[in-house]
């Protein structure tokens, strides 16, 4: 046996017997069941720390922000435009206001 193979057989076994001897680790659960692609945006810190707290404010991830926010964009695109109830309360909020002549 020469010295790569015998390299590739440690570290083979090495691996296994790491491998066998771990304990399980618990994967965290997926928050959606459709198939999602990983991708890097890259944002002025100000930018982000804005998205972060309206995520926040919210109660959910900034990824999921995001992705509602695209999800949204790509509505309006479709003319078929999503809007969230705060905004909807709002416009009729101030519908309701009398304005001054």
């Amino acid at each position: 046996m020469n010295r790569d193979e015998a390299t590739k057989r440690f570290h083979g076994e090495a691996l296994a017997e790491l491998i066998d001897e771990s304990q399980p680790v618990e994967l965290p659960t997926p928050d959606t069941d459709v198939p999602m692609v990983s991708r890097s945006v890259r944002l002025p810190v100000e930018t982000y720390e804005r998205v972060r707290a309206a995520a926040e404010a919210r109660g959910i991830g900034v990824t999921t922000l995001m992705r509602q926010w695209i999800e949204a964009g790509l509505a309006d695109l479709d003319d078929s435009a999503t809007v969230s109830l705060a905004d909807v309360r709002r416009a009729l909020a101030s519908l309701s206001r009398p304005t001054a002549a």
